[in-house]
């Protein structure tokens, strides 16, 4: 005869950021991580709407923490979180608040599920970290994180060269969203005239490149100018909108709030 299955739970303490919080009963919570040993996961939180409960604070949106988990045929529930970092600056701060949670629902659709996830915590951490301090544009942070994400995620244009004739550098050179490459102008002829093709100067072109090569320490370390920003701005986000084919409501906001 036997006996009664074991259920097997598995005890998991990693640094997650909340990215989605969802209320579930009167004091509950359901929590999209972005966790450094499992990337992207959903989580239980129980007690987490409490005023005074213990999990209040980490699981609203944003809050940086290190979490212990508790992991049971795949479903994962909060045990506890100590707090790391709220981004108050932030929070505080609709603008940067409707940017930040536009990475959040990004990073959510682009990084990985239930796989290490170190690099893209990083980069939004390290992206928050700026707005929060004020030490770059909500423009500036936007494009390098969009394209950088983009990147990580397999959707990485080729800016090296032409894929026509394989130059460097030209007077004239196209972006093709579509097909994630660059076109120089004689090139740009052989590509149908309904392709999307936008004009980049020579600075949008050297910083989409540094989005794309640089070491992650010096990722952020570059200028442009404040018209080339808004150019950068508007190809790395049509360049995403392409790529993954849909529209997100938080990027939404986040544009009307510019209007």
């Amino acid at each position: 005869m036997f006996g009664r299955q074991q259920v097997r739970t598995v005890h998991i303490t990693t640094d997650g950021i909340v990215l989605r919080e969802r209320a579930v009963e009167e004091y509950d919570s359901v929590l999209t991580l972005l966790t450094k040993e499992r990337g992207v996961i959903t989580a239980y939180a129980r007690g987490a709407k409490k005023p005074r409960g213990v999990l209040r604070v980490p699981g609203e949106l944003l809050s940086y923490s290190c979490f212990v988990l508790f992991e049971n045929k795949g479903k994962y529930s909060v045990d506890k979180a100590d707090l790391n970092s709220l981004f108050m600056g932030v929070r505080g701060d609709v603008e940067k608040l409707s940017l930040a949670s536009y990475f959040c629902q990004l990073t959510a659709e682009l990084a990985p599920h239930e796989e290490p996830a170190l690099d893209y915590l990083r980069l939004l951490l390290n992206s928050l970290y700026l707005l929060d301090r004020g030490k770059r544009s909500c423009g500036f942070v936007k494009a390098v994180y969009e394209l950088r994400l983009m990147t990580m995620a397999g959707y990485m244009p080729n800016l090296v060269a032409c894929t026509g004739c394989g130059c460097f550098e030209s007077d004239v050179v196209y972006f093709l969203p579509q097909s994630a490459s660059i076109a120089c102008g004689a090139c740009i002829q052989n590509y149908p005239e309904n392709q999307i093709r936008v004009p980049l100067s020579r600075t949008v072109l050297a910083a989409m490149r540094h989005i794309l090569y640089a070491e992650s320490e010096k990722l952020f370390s570059f200028t442009a100018p404040k018209e080339q920003l808004m150019d950068l701005n508007e190809i790395t986000q049509h360049y995403v909108m392409t790529q993954i084919e849909k529209r997100l409501e938080t990027l939404d906001f986040y544009l009307s709030m510019q209007i």
